[in-house]
């Protein structure tokens, strides 16, 4: 596709060190002192004894590179790799709360940015009145406190949406946006001046954050002339952006997307993207999409969209040039895997998204069958059962079923899919604050495929493909394949927005594999781990496809697969869900 995949199931030293040293320096970047130093969680006096000694003397040292490191990609308006920097540092550091605090900072730098090169939200704020966009922000709040997988600090809120705005009056395009024509220092004084302002206002309900914001909106238009919806509509986007990692505001494109992607089909190009620093490299071309019929072949790199280039820019912000109205052009720069550029201009159709590919007899010897599931969409069930099928005809007698990268999607189709090798038990439990959200799945007898079966997991395995995957591994119906998994153990409802043209995606539940392990920060572990080398079929680093030996996850698998019956009956698992 033509942007990353996204799921949709529905995170101080007291001495002066360099990290110190670079807070000092970039204190523009900084939100005000007293809103930072309540981001983060609180600290339990046995959290700080447990950094005793020289271990905590070396995790002291990892922090503060890791904080440097991060500030000097602040500093470099990196704010793309500051985000997936600190998500990194903060999932091997879950308790340090300077890390968090930056992953905060960074990500509303990053969202603001997002938010102003997206056209459904400028026009939003553009035209929607000051009343409107305080009737948004209330039925947001609204929804909070009724779907919300925790209960809700309403001061927590308040205070993230006055860092969002205090942040937003640092960027460049909000700035050019609303207030090219003020005074720069009038501007700075005011926002560092928003959280004192509030702090003698009541927070202690979500009528009490609605007029706090229009308060701080009648001072933003009488000192500066700012517009009170872009006040209200920031305000709106720090308090969902920083509730939990997954909760995010979705503009009228982004709820439009999210919506196709859960049906299997899109407006762009056929293509699926990851950003890199300097290029949007392409891992697949789906077939019959308009990019196959212009000649681009994965591997290839983009490296121009329209009037801006990939290289210095934030990539994921150039993926958002490549969304347009159907059957619009877009003019890209490309260059080939053997590094030579071309120029083309692509049309933007609708296209079909298969959810299944690569199918194929990986070992026709054995009779070894592979798939690859990319997302789990509301055709994925009907896709599987016909490709299986397919290999089945091919006299296929054990299966690869392979969801290395495959970032999640519908919680039903995750269940489905697992009902498809299970033939009882649990499959996943979900538990949120309304019990609306309890449920627990469990397999059922008709239509098993009791084969033997592997599953490949990595890293980039979330959500929805950590509950097939865990299924799996706790009913030891299969070999689980590869690397520990993303850790992504909540669910998301979309909720779409009265007042405008907005939607919600809120974690509203958390779940469980069946034995009772949170997948969130665990993730699911291989029973047969291996180092990840490249994934067949994709491009490797030189951008040539990899082939299925030289993937050395898959051909694992295919060993394990291959073990004689013996051997595989003393490997503690039992692929086989037998009939009783």
């Amino acid at each position: 596709m033509d942007f990353p995949r996204m799921d949709w199931i529905n995170q101080i030293s007291c001495r002066i060190s360099k990290a110190c040293c670079f807070r000092i320096l970039f204190a523009a970047l900084l939100i005000s002192a007293s809103a930072l130093s309540s981001l983060a969680p609180a600290r339990s006096e046995s959290n700080l004894e447990s950094f005793a000694g020289s271990a905590a003397d070396a995790t002291t040292r990892s922090v503060d590179s890791a904080i440097t490191h991060g500030l000097e990609l602040e500093q470099s308006r990196l704010w793309a790799d500051a985000v997936r920097h600190y998500e990194k540092a903060n999932k091997k550091f879950s308790d340090h709360s300077q890390l968090y605090q930056r992953l905060v900072i960074a990500k509303l730098h990053y969202d603001v940015n997002r938010r102003y090169q997206d056209t459904s939200f400028v026009q939003t704020v553009d035209s929607l009145s000051s009343e409107q966009a305080l009737d948004l922000y209330s039925e947001i709040l609204a929804n909070l406190k009724t779907h919300y997988v925790d209960d809700v600090d309403w001061a927590r809120v308040m205070l993230h949406g006055t860092a969002a705005l205090e942040v937003a009056l640092t960027e460049p395009k909000f700035l050019e946006h609303h207030l090219a024509a003020a005074d720069p220092a009038v501007v700075e004084h005011f926002r560092q001046n928003i959280h004192h302002e509030l702090t003698s206002r009541s927070t202690a309900t979500r009528f009490d954050l609605r007029a706090n914001v229009a308060y701080v909106a009648s001072i933003g238009g009488r000192e500066l002339g700012m517009s009170p919806t872009a006040v209200a509509l920031e305000y709106l986007s720090g308090a969902v952006s920083t509730l939990d990692p997954y909760t995010r505001l979705l503009s009228g494109n982004q709820l439009d997307e999210m919506f196709s992607n859960i049906e299997g089909n899109f407006v762009g190009l056929g293509i699926e993207l990851k950003p890199e620093r300097d290029c949007l490299q392409i891992l697949s071309v789906i077939p019959g999409g308009p990019a196959e019929e212009a000649g681009i072949v994965a591997g290839e790199k983009i490296v121009r969209v329209e009037t801006t280039l990939t290289e210095g820019e934030d990539s994921n912000l150039a993926a958002d040039l490549l969304r347009g109205p159907e059957n619009s052009y877009v003019s890209i720069g490309l260059t080939g895997v053997d590094g030579a550029p071309r120029d083309m201009s692509v049309q933007r159709r609708r296209v079909d998204v298969p959810c299944v590919e690569n199918i194929h007899m990986v070992d026709p010897q054995n009779r070894v069958g592979y798939l690859r599931l990319t997302n789990f969409q509301k055709t994925t069930t009907r896709d599987v059962e016909q490709a299986l099928w397919d290999l089945h005809r091919q006299g296929m007698k054990s299966l690869i079923l392979d969801v290395r990268g495959n970032p999640g999607g519908l919680l039903s189709a995750a269940v489905e899919v697992a009902d498809r090798f299970l033939g009882n038990g649990r499959i996943v439990t979900t538990r949120g604050r309304n019990v609306r959200e309890n449920f627990d799945y469990t397999a059922h007898r008709p239509n098993t495929w009791n084969i033997p079966l592997a599953v490949l997991i990595d890293r980039d395995s979330a959500s929805a493909s950590e509950i097939f995957a865990g299924a799996i591994a706790d009913s030891g119906r299969g070999a689980v394949v590869g690397e520990t998994s993303y850790g992504k153990g909540s669910v998301q409802g979309i909720f779409r927005m009265q007042t405008a043209k907005f939607g919600l995606c809120l974690t509203t539940a958390k779940f469980y594999s069946p034995s009772g392990q949170a997948i969130s920060r665990h993730g699911v572990v291989p029973n047969v781990p291996v180092e990840p080398t490249y994934v067949a079929a994709r491009p490797n680093g030189n951008g040539e496809m990899t082939t299925d030996l030289e993937d050395a996850v898959l051909q694992r698998a295919i060993a394990k697969l291959c073990e004689p019956p013996a051997q595989a009956e003393s490997s503690e698992q039992n692929w086989i869900s037998r009939r009783p």
